[in-house]
């Protein structure tokens, strides 16, 4: 089963977590609660580069952050999709909704 690693970063007004591995209903919980905790406070940057998977549970959480951030009046940006992360959040339908970036100095 595959793993999922996260590297966490700060920036000037921002959090960066880098993912690398897959981000599904078995890895999921390694990232909800850090996630949760620190869209409360600052922006956040999930770079989903090396996400070699995303399940539905993993999406489940991209909304729910997405969610908390606009209720805590924070930006939740997404950074360079990788294949299967593309492939997922536009069999969503949602991909308007989100803030794709490629480059952490897009993020505001």
């Amino acid at each position: 089963m595959e793993q999922l690693s996260i590297t966490r970063k700060e920036g000037a007004n921002y959090v960066l977590f880098e993912l690398s591995g897959a981000f599904n209903a078995y890895t999921s919980e390694v990232i909800q609660t850090k996630l949760f905790e620190t869209i409360e406070k600052i922006n956040v940057v999930l770079d989903l580069s090396k996400v070699v998977e995303l399940d539905a549970s993993g999406m489940g959480i991209i909304m729910a952050a997405h969610n908390d951030a606009e209720e805590y009046h924070r930006k939740l940006y997404l950074m360079s999709l990788s294949n299967e992360t593309e492939k997922t959040i536009l069999a969503t339908g949602f991909r308007e909704l989100f803030r794709i970036i490629n480059s952490v100095t897009e993020a505001v």
